[in-house]
């Protein structure tokens, strides 16, 4: 069966079944989605029905001996709707299950983390960072943790001057993390102003499992204002997070990046893997995975994770790809 996304069997499923270790599982609470389920099959899975095709986020979130009857049934169900099915954001060992079950399976793209508990801003790598990060403060940014409730018109304020600067570019959603709802206690939100305007907000999502910490997720800023904005209110956070005793700090997927040839499985396409690599290095009007990913080694991870794209097929589907942008409002 299917049903809209509801916070508390979701939240419950991706709390509990952490096996596929994906860092960005909260995502799958974003408003929009979609849930399949099975009678008597411990797990879920979520997905946005996008044109004829049906966009999976992640592998079934399950106990291990549902994942295969959950994943099997929504295959039949989203062919019998007469659509196909495109997964994203697999872990690795959603990859491998995906693959012996005839999916043509590649990698995407990768996410990024670090280790907290050792960080430290110190030394000669991070000499840029904390020159932007000081010239933010001189300039009279202060970072705080804000209750969402309370900043939501300044949350529309920067997103509207942000989309603005992108050309009026539309926000994107899915695979991208929101602020409001009923599960927004689970997240957290840090905010930055000047002289009591506020100029820059970062949300962070929890993530669950073996490197269980938080991930720096939708993040937006004045444009034109101060230098060093997002660093300082990361900084802060980070300072926050260790301060807590949190282990790891996630920077979420980036398509086209962290790519290499040791990731991919038996039957990939050579023909999608070569069109990866040629996004990551031309594919900045589609999304600017070069500038995304330069933000996130500026903080040195420690950690890359691959990640992989099925599609129910022998082949690899461009019109498939190009509805995973669709679903997450690229256009």
């Amino acid at each position: 069966m299917t049903a809209t996304t509801t916070g508390t069997p979701v939240l419950d499923a991706i709390r509990t079944h952490t096996a596929s270790a994906n860092p960005s599982a909260f995502l799958a609470l974003n408003s929009g989605n979609s849930i399949f389920t099975m009678p008597g099959e411990d797990g879920i899975v979520v997905y946005r029905r996008t044109g004829r095709y049906a966009v999976q986020f992640g592998g079934p979130f399950a106990a291990e001996d549902a994942y295969e009857p959950l994943l099997d049934g929504f295959r039949r169900h989203v062919r019998e709707e007469g659509r196909t099915l495109v997964g994203i954001q697999l872990q690795r060992a959603d990859a491998e299950r995906y693959a012996r079950r005839g999916f043509t399976v590649n990698q995407v793209g990768a996410s990024w983390a670090v280790s907290l508990p050792e960080f430290t801003l110190r030394g000669t790598r991070f000499m840029q960072l904390r020159n932007k990060i000081s010239r933010a403060r001189r300039n009279g940014l202060v970072v705080q943790e804000v209750p969402a409730e309370g900043w939501q018109q300044a949350i529309a304020a920067i997103d509207e001057a942000w989309l603005g600067s992108k050309g009026g570019a539309r926000p994107l959603e899915f695979l991208v993390g929101q602020i409001g709802g009923e599960v927004q206690g689970h997240r957290r939100l840090f905010s930055g102003t000047i002289d009591g305007k506020p100029v820059a907000y970062i949300s962070y999502s929890p993530v669950y499992g073996d490197r269980a910490g938080w991930m720096h997720d939708l993040s937006r800023r004045i444009p034109d204002d101060s230098p060093g904005l997002m660093e300082a209110i990361n900084a802060h956070a980070i300072e926050v997070f260790r301060a807590e005793g949190v282990e790891w700090l996630h920077f979420g997927f980036t398509p086209f990046t962290g790519l290499d040839a040791g990731h991919e499985l038996d039957g990939h396409s050579p023909a999608f893997q070569w069109l990866m690599h040629a996004l990551w290095a031309e594919g900045a009007a589609l999304y600017p995975a070069q500038t995304q990913l330069a933000y996130k080694q500026k903080w040195a991870p420690d950690l890359v994770i691959p990640e992989y794209v099925a599609f129910d097929g022998p082949q690899a589907s461009l019109p498939g790809f190009a509805h995973v942008f669709r679903a997450c409002n690229a256009f």
